[in-house]
C-alpha cells in the first residue's frame, strides 16, 4: 500500500520526457537562477562524467568543465523544475559510467573520441510544462500591452477633448 503511494508521488514529480544524457556526452544545461525578484537562465556546458538513478525521479548527471584552468563540477537533477533544458552537443565513445579519471587529466589527455549521432533526434524532447509557461507569459504580456494601449488611447481622447474645449473658449472670447 505505502510503496504504491510513494511510487505514485514520485511519478507525479517526474517530467514527461528528459534527454538521454550518457557518460562522455558534452551537454549544455539550461538552469533557472533566481536573484532577488528576477529570474534568468544560466547555461553550463561540460562533459557528463557520471549518471545516477536514470530510471527514477532522482535521476542526476554530474557535469565537469574547466573554467580559467580550474575544474568545476556541478550535479543536476534532471527532473528538477529548475533545469529548463539539457541539450546534447556531442557524444563520445566511453567504456565506463563514472569518468572520474578525467579529473587528473588536462589538455589532450582529457580528450574523448567523438561518435556520430543524430543531434536533432536526441535533443527533440518536448517539455509541455515549459511550453505552457512560455505561452502563459506571452499571453500575459499581450494583455498588459493591450491595457497600456487602452490607457494611452483614453488619455489621448481626454487630451483631445480638453484641446477642443480650450479652442471653443478661445473662439467665444474672440
Amino acid at each position: 500500500m505505502s510503496f504504491s503511494l510513494i511510487q505514485k508521488v514520485n511519478d507525479e514529480q517526474k517530467k514527461k520526457q528528459v534527454v538521454d544524457a550518457r557518460s562522455g556526452d558534452t551537454v549544455r544545461v539550461h538552469q533557472k537562477i533566481k536573484e532577488g525578484s528576477k529570474e534568468r537562465i544560466q547555461v553550463f556546458e561540460g562533459v557528463v562524467i557520471r549518471t545516477d538513478n536514470k530510471s527514477q525521479h532522482t535521476s542526476r548527471i554530474t557535469v565537469r568543465k574547466v573554467a580559467s584552468g580550474v575544474g568545476v563540477e556541478k550535479s543536476f537533477l534532471l527532473h528538477s523544475p529548475l533545469v529548463e533544458k539539457v541539450e546534447i552537443v556531442r557524444r563520445s565513445k566511453v567504456r565506463r559510467n563514472f569518468l572520474s579519471y578525467l579529473r587528473q587529466r588536462s589538455g589532450k589527455g582529457a580528450r574523448l573520441t567523438a561518435v556520430q549521432f543524430d543531434r536533432e533526434a536526441v535533443n527533440a524532447v518536448k517539455n509541455d510544462h515549459a511550453e505552457e509557461e512560455e505561452a502563459r507569459i506571452k499571453e500575459q504580456k499581450a494583455v498588459e500591452a493591450a491595457e497600456r494601449q487602452a490607457a494611452k488611447d483614453a488619455e489621448d481622447a481626454e487630451l483631445a477633448a480638453k484641446a477642443a474645449e480650450v479652442e471653443a473658449r478661445h473662439a467665444e472670447n474672440n
